[in-house]
Order: structure tokens, then C-alpha cells, then sequence
């Protein structure tokens, strides 16, 4: 129970005006691409030879963009990578697609909290019809154990203080987010097939500055 002072304290503060203003923002990108995949190009991908991924299944191709099957939905990849690197980044250098693959999650099945290294920008691409449930990807605020944990109190969830957002996929959208960003899959709560691809990128270009000795070529 609080004491008089302490209410007193509590509402002298909360008659005094105050602004919340965002400081940084982590953005994640969202576009369909549902017109550049084929359903010869879904049976291809379902169709990969996969293997046991922690507790999903994951193809043991990990270049699949790189197949000439794939053409389209790679060419449609990177010119999303493009627009987030010019639009949301505002870079001039390109972003390329390193390693890409195929992920299956069958049902009563989710994905492990991850992180992508040696990676500045991830993507998930839902290529087939989803599940009902579709098994949200949920995004998480810290990647790192912390010594204070501080629950935040019921109805006063905002952008600022949230520990977690979740991401609805639907057939066809290609999801671009930060790499270093934590991240999971819910269980597949349906009794279907949960199907996605998943794949990294890195700039390719100069960075740095040639007069001060800092430039580099990739």
C-alpha cells in the first residue's frame, strides 16, 4: 500500500506534461513477391533433399539462389535488397545474397531464438501456402543475458518498452530484417507443413575513405 508521501510524489509527477520521442528505430521490411514465384518453382523447393536442423529440417543446399530453378525468385530477392539498401539504410553500396536455404517446419514444430552472423541484413521469404496457424516469427528486444529483468506491467506495452514483436507471415511475403537481430518461430500449431527460405546478405562495394586510409573493396 503506498504511503501519503509516496502518493503525493506520484501525482505532482503525473501532473507534470512530458514527451516520449524514439532515439533509434530497428526497422523490418515487408514486400510480396508472390508474382515471381512459380508452382513449378514450389514443388522444386519442396521437393530438396533436407536435414535435421536442431528441431527442424533444413536443406542441404545452402546457396539456393544460386540455382538456375531459382532465377526469379532470386531476381526478385535482390531487387528487395536493393530498395532496402537505398530506401531504409540510405547506402549507395549493393546488397548481396550470401548463403541461402529452404527451412520445413512439420507440425508441433517451431525454430530455436537465433541470430545471423557474419550478416548485416536477413531475410525470410514464405513461398508456399502457410499453415492455419501460419507460426509467427516473433522478434526479441535483447539477443544477451542481462542481470536485470524488468517486467513490464500489464496494458502499459508500447514500442519503447515492449521485450518482443511478432511478425505474421502470409503466402508470397519476403520479410528483411537485421541480422543481429534475436529471433524465433512459434510451433507449428496446424497439421500441415510450415514452409519458408531463409538467407543472409552483405555489401558489396567500397566502404570507408581513401583519403583517410580506411577504404576497403568487397
Amino acid at each position: 500500500m503506498a504511503t501519503a508521501s509516496t502518493a503525493a510524489r506520484q501525482g505532482a509527477a503525473a501532473a507534470r506534461d512530458f514527451t516520449v520521442k524514439p532515439l533509434f528505430a530497428e526497422p523490418y521490411f515487408v514486400t510480396n513477391i508472390k508474382d515471381a514465384i512459380s508452382p513449378k518453382q514450389v514443388k522444386f523447393i519442396k521437393a530438396l533433399k533436407m536435414n535435421a536442423n536442431q528441431v527442424n529440417q533444413i536443406s542441404e543446399d545452402l546457396y539456393l539462389f544460386e540455382r538456375p530453378e531459382m532465377r526469379s525468385i532470386a531476381e526478385a530477392v535482390d531487387a528487395a535488397l536493393q530498395t532496402f539498401a537505398l530506401e531504409v539504410m540510405g547506402i549507395h553500396q549493393r546488397l548481396e545474397v550470401t548463403q541461402s536455404w529452404s527451412l520445413k517446419n512439420p507440425p508441433g514444430v517451431g525454430m530455436h531464438g537465433h541470430s545471423h552472423s557474419n550478416s548485416l541484413v536477413s531475410g525470410s521469404l514464405y513461398y508456399a501456402p502457410l499453415p492455419d496457424p501460419p507460426g509467427n516469427m516473433i522478434f526479441e528486444r535483447y539477443n544477451e543475458y542481462r542481470q536485470l529483468e524488468l517486467a513490464v506491467d500489464q496494458g502499459k506495452t508500447n514500442i519503447y518498452n515492449a521485450p518482443r514483436n511478432a511478425v505474421i507471415p502470409k503466402e508470397g511475403d519476403l520479410v528483411l530484417f537485421s541480422s543481429a537481430l534475436q529471433h524465433y518461430v512459434e510451433t507449428n500449431n496446424s497439421s500441415q507443413d510450415r514452409h519458408s527460405i531463409a538467407f543472409n546478405s552483405f555489401v558489396r562495394g567500397k566502404i570507408g575513405s581513401f583519403r583517410d586510409v580506411s577504404e576497403l573493396k568487397l
